[in-house]
């Protein structure tokens, strides 16, 4: 989590650290960075914490994950649920590969006081994704691709990436 009173340098030991761990153990498909939500916390309330990140520090996080864990973590997820949507496809720009999924009754974020929403229709996920220039792709929990979500032929082959298949990336 970021954005409440960490600092850039936190940022840096903290994925050096998830780095060293993916050595030792290969365990991790992804990384998601999950920017602090602070409307409804404790924390905030205490004056413990600021009110979340910035929207440069969203961006930087996801570009320092995709830098600092190159090789060894490939896949970037954005937490759409925390930053909405159109922030969401800028942290795409920025590094990340993975929109993530659809999630039924979400409430962590919710509840600390979120409002991007709970559920977005895959047909919705494949227009945010196209809009960005991208191939939306389904994959599975290993992040194999398991289907192309679109022909190939509908999308202009101009500078187009594909989205959550880190072997296309």
């Amino acid at each position: 989590m970021y954005g409440h009173m960490e600092t850039p340098g936190h940022w840096v030991r903290q994925l050096s650290l998830f780095r060293q761990i993916q050595t030792e153990t290969g365990g991790f498909t992804e990384f998601v960075p999950l920017g602090f939500v602070h409307q409804n916390t404790l924390l905030f309330q205490q004056g413990l914490a600021r009110s979340g990140p910035t929207l440069a520090e969203h961006l930087k996080i996801h570009a320092l994950a995709r830098i600092l864990l190159a090789g060894s973590i490939h896949n970037i997820q954005v937490s759409w649920v925390k930053l909405n949507k159109k922030l969401s496809q800028l942290c795409l720009h920025a590094g990340a590969n993975d929109y993530g999924g659809t999630l039924m009754e979400e409430n962590i974020s919710r509840e600390a006081g979120a409002t991007a929403g709970q559920y977005t229709s895959p047909e919705d996920f494949q227009a945010l994704i196209m809009e960005i220039g991208r191939i939306p792709a389904e994959r599975n929990t290993r992040y194999s691709r398991m289907q192309i979500k679109l022909p190939v032929e509908s999308i202009a082959s101009e500078n187009v990436s594909y989205n959550a298949l880190p072997e296309f990336a």
